[in-house]
Order: structure tokens, then C-alpha cells, then sequence
């Protein structure tokens, strides 16, 4: 009793998040893709007739929900547990083919071993909290699929110790054996311990005891599998045409479209039309795509730009909705006085994984700051006033010149 169940791991895709720097963040995969020449951009193009980004059609295109996740042993005495998560990615079984995507889990202390998404909140939900996912993936192998790797967060209370452990993990693949993609419907995905792709290992070893022979012990046994539920669901003709002008690979939260056509759209501006010739590699003025991405690897800023622009967005009439040059600007203006201001703050904490103390209070620095500068916003506009940035009662940090320059060689993939 309390042991660490014997189908727990040491975290494969955390690991790889460590290791591996930014490479499987999704800080990398909203940046440009050069060509093999590196004259040119892969994924970003310019429709001549609009000025817009131009759609671009990918092998993969699907929407998908994390519903629950029944059944998952808890992970033994004597670790104080943070975070209850799901790391997943897309694969064809032997790479990771994209970024590494983070949805936390709640759950009931009257019932641990089962782990809900999506809460009920009042306001936004968090990013980190939806499981409301998409996947944009232009690998054309057909061993594609959707990786899950169930994990836990935890101190050790005996030493204080910081780790992570796998709790299985669950693969989906997306195409039928003739190559079809499949169904939209609920697919309940049975959760298999070890290491990812490791065979016929249980989460927990009591599970896997004996063999049923009766149909009512098969059936009571199916049910004590851990399982993970996943929900394909179809986008209507606004999100597919939202998703289309995205990055040719990426995975994350559904809610977040919006700012990520904004900023692939401002990326597209800045690179393709702005620059005096396309081969000019100088550096480029621009706060907004120099910082953008850090945004990803901090869903709380992410989520404080999120209440920002629908503040904005509730304050524009229906003509100004439909004026994409407008809405860039303001894009722009609230993108800087919101979480531009937030991320050179002094008072705001560096960000921690599953660290509930500066969570808390990064999550009061940012409601504190976002209130102020609300108060202090022009009545015709969607931003603070200058006098903001110079208050003396708000410290910012020492000034580099990376906050204004964006050096798209050195990011782009």
C-alpha cells in the first residue's frame, strides 16, 4: 500500500522539453521556416490580391477535445503531488513531430483517479486548463497519430525533492488502415504504462492480475483499465479557415486562434512587405514578434493578452471588426500595454512549472497590473496612456535592446 505504482515512469516528453531547449516548444514552431536556401520562407506567403497571409492546405488538419481520464492510480505516499497534466505531441512512432503541448488536469480529492479538463470557470478559461485542442501536421506518414503522455508534477516530503513521473501514456492514431482519417466521435484509448510504445507493461500491476473468464468479470475488468477519453470533433468554415493560416505545424489550445492568426499576420507584414529587399538580414523593429512567442511557454501572460484583446475586442463597433487593418493596429496597442509591459516588469516572478506559490503571485502581479493599466486607459482607446510606462511606483526592468529587435535568422526554424 502507497508504493509508486510499477507501470510510473521517469517523464519521456518532459525530458525532451528539458533537454532540448526551445526545440519542441511552441515558442519554435510559431516562428518562420526558412527554405533550404535561406533566402526564402517555407510555411509564409503573402496573397497578392489581399495582402493577407495566404491559406495554406496541410496533410493534417484536426480538432479535438481531452475529455477525462478514468481510472489512474495515484501516485503512492509521500509525495506532496502539484500538477496532474497531460503532455501530448504528434508522432509517427518514432519522432516527435511536433511541439510539445501541456493541458493540466483537475480532479475531485473524493475521487483522485479520475481527471476532468476544461472546468468550469468564471471568465476565460486558462490556457493551460482547456483541453480544447487543434493539430495542424504536414507529415505524410501513415503511422501519424496524437500521443498522450499522462504525468505528475511532485515534492518528495521525506527531502524536499522536485521530479516528474509518468502515469502511462495513450496513443491515437489519426488515419484508418486504408489511409482515411477518422470519425469524428469519442474515442476511449486505453492508457498503457512504461515509457511510450514500451509493450505490455500496466500501470499498476493489480490490474493486470488473473484472467477473467466470465463476461461480467471481462466487463467489471474493462472497466478498471485506465483509460483516457478524446473527442475528434469538426470546425466550422471560420476555423478552418483561422487554422489554415497557421503554421504548417503546430499543436495547442483552440482559444487561442485568434492571437496566432494576428501574429502570423504581423510576421507576414514585417518579413515580406516591410523589408527594403528580401534578402536584407538586418535586424527589425519590432517589440511585438521580438517577445510574441515567449507568450507560449507562459500560458498565464498568454491568457492575460487573451482578456486584454476581448476587453478590447467589446469595446469596437461591428465595422471595425471587419477592418483587418484596424484590428492589427490595435493588436499592436494592446499587445504594449498589456503583457509587453508585464513581461519587463520587475515585480512580476520568473515563470515556474507547477510551482503554486509564484503562480499565485504572478497571478496577482498580472490582475494588479492589467486593473491599472485598465484604470489608466484613454477614453478613445483600447491602451494606457504613456505616463503608465513612467510611473515611479512601478519598476521595470533594466532595458536590452533584444525587447525591441527581432532577429528572424537566429529564430527562424
Amino acid at each position: 500500500m502507497g508504493a509508486i505504482p510499477s507501470g510510473f515512469r521517469a517523464s519521456t516528453l518532459n525530458k525532451l522539453l528539458i533537454d532540448e531547449g526551445i526545440t519542441y516548444r511552441g515558442s519554435h514552431y510559431v516562428q518562420p521556416e526558412l527554405s533550404q536556401s535561406q533566402l526564402s520562407f517555407n510555411d509564409l506567403f503573402l496573397d497578392p490580391d489581399t495582402g493577407r497571409v495566404r491559406a495554406r492546405d496541410v496533410t493534417t488538419c484536426v480538432c479535438f477535445t481531452l475529455w477525462s481520464c478514468r481510472m489512474i492510480p495515484t501516485p503512492g505516499v509521500g509525495l506532496q503531488v502539484l500538477s496532474r497534466h497531460v503532455r501530448l505531441c504528434a508522432t509517427d512512432g518514432t519522432r516527435v513531430l511536433s511541439n510539445i503541448h501541456t493541458v493540466r488536469a483537475t480532479y475531485s480529492p473524493k475521487n483522485p483517479k479520475t481527471w476532468s479538463f476544461s472546468p468550469q470557470t468564471a471568465g476565460i478559461l486558462p490556457t493551460l486548463l482547456s483541453g480544447h485542442c487543434f493539430l495542424r501536421c504536414n507529415s505524410d506518414s501513415p503511422e501519424l497519430g496524437i500521443l498522450f503522455e499522462l504525468g505528475v508534477t511532485f515534492i518528495r516530503n521525506s527531502t524536499g525533492e522536485r521530479g516528474e513521473m509518468s502515469c502511462g501514456w495513450a496513443f491515437l492514431r489519426l488515419s484508418d488502415d486504408a489511409g482515411n482519417p477518422l470519425p469524428n466521435r469519442t474515442y476511449e484509448l486505453q492508457v498503457n504504462g512504461g515509457i511510450p510504445y514500451e509493450k505490455d507493461v500496466a500501470v499498476e500491476a493489480s490490474a493486470m492480475r488473473g484472467s477473467p473468464t466470465g463476461m461480467f468479470k471481462q466487463m467489471f475488468q474493462a472497466r478498471r483499465q485506465p483509460t483516457l477519453v478524446v473527442k475528434l470533433k469538426s470546425a466550422n468554415s471560420h476555423l478552418r479557415t483561422q487554422l489554415s493560416l497557421l503554421p504548417d505545424t503546430l499543436l495547442h489550445c483552440l482559444s487561442c486562434v485568434d492571437l496566432l492568426v494576428l501574429h502570423r499576420q504581423l510576421l507576414a507584414d514585417t518579413l515580406l512587405m516591410d523589408r527594403p529587399t528580401m534578402q536584407a538580414a538586418d535586424f527589425l523593429f519590432s517589440p511585438v514578434l521580438s517577445t510574441f512567442p515567449l507568450l507560449l511557454d507562459q500560458p498565464d501572460l498568454l491568457d492575460a493578452l487573451r482578456s486584454a484583446w476581448i476587453d478590447a475586442e467589446n469595446n469596437m463597433s461591428r465595422s471595425q471588426k471587419r477592418d483587418f487593418c484596424f484590428l492589427k493596429q490595435e493588436f499592436v496597442k494592446v499587445y504594449l500595454s498589456s503583457v509587453y509591459f508585464l513581461l519587463h516588469s520587475a515585480s512580476l516572478p520568473s515563470h515556474r512549472w507547477a510551482d503554486p506559490s509564484c503562480e499565485e503571485q504572478r497571478a496577482r502581479v498580472i490582475y494588479d497590473t492589467l486593473s491599472s493599466l485598465k484604470h489608466n486607459q484613454h477614453p478613445s482607446s483600447s491602451s494606457a496612456g504613456p505616463e503608465v510606462f513612467v510611473d515611479a511606483a512601478r519598476q521595470h526592468l533594466a532595458f536590452d535592446l533584444s525587447e525591441l529587435t527581432f532577429d528572424f535568422l537566429s529564430v527562424a526554424r
